[in-house]
């Protein structure tokens, strides 16, 4: 009895054991930022001082830091953007550094799986290098810390401060292209795309028949240079809805045509399917 008490005992602490949480020394921290059109997100460790000397010392001059603690200081772009004098395609990349006592070489890779610095470096994988001054600060930043700041509708600056040091990096977002097609495709009115789900869900959900031909012809009339067989198809439902069975037969026979030219049997079988029955 007295081993299974003491078993039981030895169970209950290494239980509590499991239980016991303490704060990590490099916290991770995550930055979500909108930079006129482009969604902006970083993830990093933040080391601190606790007294020790940071460059030059914990951090030596000139040699590659993973810049920060832990895995990989990550951002991520949402679209393509412009860093120093290279374009970085929408995605996610580590950020590497080499601290200088005067500048900084920052440094996006495209690999950001790794726990720190790179086993092998691979310069294919360098996206984005941009060397940038070190301004000296009167005071000191006691954690690593790593902001979007300086925001505009075109750009921003990726701020680095620690210790003493304060780095920035621009960047452009693609805001002004964005925005114009935007505008431009408002003003154009609907695309045919929208025109063909209109009349889909109408079809769909037994709304105004009238309403989803117009609008279904509207898309066809829009694709007549590249007719698709998926429209054609939606168009031959609607006017068989309709009770119009002779053009809705003729139509999904221009639609079978294009789709045994493009090898979807799914559609030749649908196509085929519905003139037998509407032919009844």
């Amino acid at each position: 009895m007295k081993k299974i008490l003491l078993a039981c005992f030895l169970a209950a602490g290494i239980s509590v054991q499991a239980q016991i949480e303490t704060p990590q020394p490099s916290p991770t921290a995550k930055v979500e930022q909108k930079v006129g059109l482009t969604d902006v997100t970083l993830e990093y460790s933040r080391p601190a001082m606790r007294g020790r000397k940071i460059f030059g010392g914990l951090v030596p001059y000139d040699q590659l830091w993973r810049t920060g603690a832990n895995a990989n200081t990550k951002i991520t772009f949402s679209d393509d953007v412009t860093i120093g004098n290279s374009a970085v395609k929408a995605g996610t990349y580590a950020i590497f550094t080499k601290p200088g006592k005067s500048n900084w070489e920052v440094i996006l890779y495209s690999d950001s799986s790794n726990w720190g610095t790179p086993r092998a470096w691979d310069d294919a994988k360098v996206v984005a290098k941009v060397v940038a001054p070190v301004t000296m600060m009167p005071y000191e930043t006691e954690s690593f810390t790593i902001s979007i700041v300086n925001l505009s509708n075109n750009g921003a600056d990726i701020e680095f401060k620690w210790d003493k040091a304060y780095v920035i990096v621009p960047f452009l977002v693609p805001t002004d292209k964005k925005a114009v097609s935007s505008i431009e495709k408002m003003m154009a009115g609907p695309g045919a795309g929208d025109y063909f789900s209109a009349a889909r869900y109408y079809l769909e959900e037994g709304k105004d028949m009238d309403k989803a031909k117009m609008w279904i012809d509207k898309a066809i009339e829009m694709t007549s240079d590249n007719p698709r067989f998926w429209y054609l198809r939606q168009q031959s439902l609607v006017y068989a809805k309709m009770g119009k069975k002779a053009e809705a037969i003729k139509i999904a026979k221009e639609s079978m045509a294009l789709a045994e030219k493009a090898g979807n049997k799914d559609y030749v079988k649908m196509n085929n399917d519905s003139i037998k029955e509407w032919s009844m």
